[in-house]
């Protein structure tokens, strides 16, 4: 094994790298002395600027897991951590480790540590003169190890414990992490080094700060306006997320636990308001936020803890405050009595009703999925409103994309595709457009009023749905687009989405749309911009 030298303490020598200059005749002892500053000053940072333990986001992070072969091994996955003494443990490659019972004196509390290591190689003699030779390299690693004594983190990582017991034939990962059992894997003992900063992406730290901007009001909603008691919980625990946050600590390291503690509290007031709000728990609105709480538990449970799958959690996230928020937007009525914080409904003259006569008329945006032509009209009119089309893009011609910016971004796979398709009413029609698989989409839309809410309508090919589309205007979050279904058969529709006129606050803005859903892909083959008249 190769020596080491202790590090300069408070009252040693300083630290002194080595000065080369003309004529300066060095030895071994020089050159091994200018690579012992540079360990022992790494070493040092180590110490003082990172807490000694595993280092999330490297490789397989140490994970500790039962193989599926029914016996006493496990495997120790690739990874990377730091010991109290600031030495970089790097295992660079998956480890099989088996316990021998016999070793040991059962029942007993057994210990998976990591241990830094370093050995000579590349030895060399020269021929010539063989008082010339030695070790041309150091190699540093780590070395995984069984003990029964319980880990000194200044010496070694604790990566693991199980507890085995008499006659145990196999190790099982542990069915619950928080209450490991006997010949589990127990990695609740496990410490993480520390690390500055988030490795979020700019898109993706606004888009948790949208997700977690409208639960915090989602429970206020809640707390305040529907008096309900676990929502100040709920609220407490989103400050603490937001928090957290906006000082950059939250990544794919901790986002996902983070987030477990906010869908349990989300949980918490579903139950309540269930038995104790019962008038409020027979909105539609809460029904369908119950559904969004059970689909989040189920993606926290899954346990892939990904960037896709954030994106999903926190689309999710976002549509279920959107739902609460929509229960106590305006006078939200149960049994023709306002809910509680909010105030009685008014008698507001009605909005005097259009003259639409000679439009296109449909009783909602649902009806515009159906029309078959190859462009849109001019004007339509629904639920008894005009709407006038301000802008369009047609997919596929160069001076229409080049004029309003369209571009497919950061798309994991993307093409070009012509379709000749049927629409529901038995109408063929022939179409160019492009697709993407992951990524975003953006482009300009122009000719607006700002004030007014913007409809934009797709042609897609329906035979690729169920999928969740999110909209942004100008970098702010719009809402998502739920495509839901398919049709193999008849496979063209117009999607249509309303942006909210909040949303709409120049005359020209940017959108932006982000595939939610993993894995889909997402096409357009036309685009019809629309705003009330």
């Amino acid at each position: 094994m190769a020596t080491e030298q202790k590090p300069p303490a408070a009252g040693n020598k300083a630290f002194k790298r080595i000065n080369f200059f003309k004529g300066f005749l060095t030895t071994e002892h020089d050159w091994n002395d200018a690579e012992r500053y540079h360990l022992e000053k790494r070493k040092l940072h180590n110490r003082q600027c990172h807490a000694p333990g595993v280092v999330q986001g490297y490789a397989g992070d140490l994970k500790v897991l039962a193989r599926a072969r029914g016996d006493l091994s496990f495997e120790v996955q690739a990874g990377y951590a730091i010991d109290g003494e600031g030495h970089d443990l790097v295992l660079s490659e998956t480890q099989i480790k088996t316990i021998v019972p016999e070793e040991y004196k059962l029942p007993t509390q057994l210990y998976v540590v990591l241990r830094f290591a370093e050995e000579l190689t590349d030895f060399i003699a020269y021929k010539e003169n063989l008082e010339y030779k030695g070790h041309r390299r150091v190699m540093e690693s780590a070395r995984v190890e069984i003990t029964q004594a319980p880990p000194d983190i200044k010496q070694e990582v604790e990566i693991a414990r199980i507890l085995l017991e008499k006659g145990a034939t196999r190790i099982r990962d542990a069915r619950d992490a928080a209450d490991p059992r006997p010949n589990e894997i127990d990695l609740r003992f496990v410490p993480h080094a520390g690390i500055a900063g988030s490795f979020f992406d700019p898109a993706t730290r606004q888009r948790i700060t949208s997700m977690l901007a409208a639960t915090r009001k989602s429970f206020l909603h809640m707390a305040r306006d529907g008096k309900v008691g676990t929502a100040h919980d709920a609220l407490a625990a989103t400050l603490t997320a937001s928090g957290l946050h906006a000082v950059e600590v939250l990544d794919l390291r901790n986002i996902f636990d983070v987030m477990a503690l906010i869908v349990e509290m989300q949980h918490e007031c579903s139950v309540e308001i269930e038995v104790a709000h019962p008038g409020l728990a027979q909105r539609k609105e809460f029904a369908d936020f119950r559904k969004h709480i059970e689909i989040l538990k189920g993606l926290l449970g899954e346990r892939r803890f990904s960037i896709d799958a954030l994106q999903n959690l926190a689309a999710y996230e976002q549509k279920a405050a959107e739902i609460v928020a929509s229960a106590f937007g305006g006078p939200a009525v149960v049994d023709d009595l306002p809910l509680p914080g909010q105030p009685a409904p008014s008698a507001a003259a009605p909005k005097p009703k259009q003259d639409v006569s000679g439009l296109p008329t449909f009783q909602e945006w649902e009806q515009v999925k159906g029309v078959s032509q190859l462009d849109l009209p001019d004007q339509i009119a629904v639920n008894g409103e005009a709407w006038s089309m301000v802008d369009k893009i047609n997919v596929m011609d160069k001076d229409s994309e080049e004029s309003h910016q369209l571009q497919v971004m950061e798309a994991k796979d993307s093409y070009r595709s012509r379709q000749k398709l049927k629409y529901p009413d038995g109408t063929v029609l022939e179409d160019v457009g492009r697709a993407h698989v992951g990524g975003y989409c953006t482009f300009q839309v122009k000719n607006l009023t700002p004030g007014k809410p913007l409809a934009v309508v797709r042609r897609i090919d329906y035979v690729y749905g169920d999928y969740e589309l999110e909209f942004f205007v100008d970098g702010r979050s719009a809402g998502i687009s739920d495509n839901k279904g398919t049709d193999r058969v008849n496979r063209w529709r117009n999607w249509p989405y309303v942006i909210a006129a909040e949303s709409i606050t120049k005359s020209t803005v940017q959108v932006k749309q982000v595939a939610v859903t993993a894995g889909r892909d997402i096409n357009m083959f036309r685009y019809w911009f629309y705003q009330p008249k």
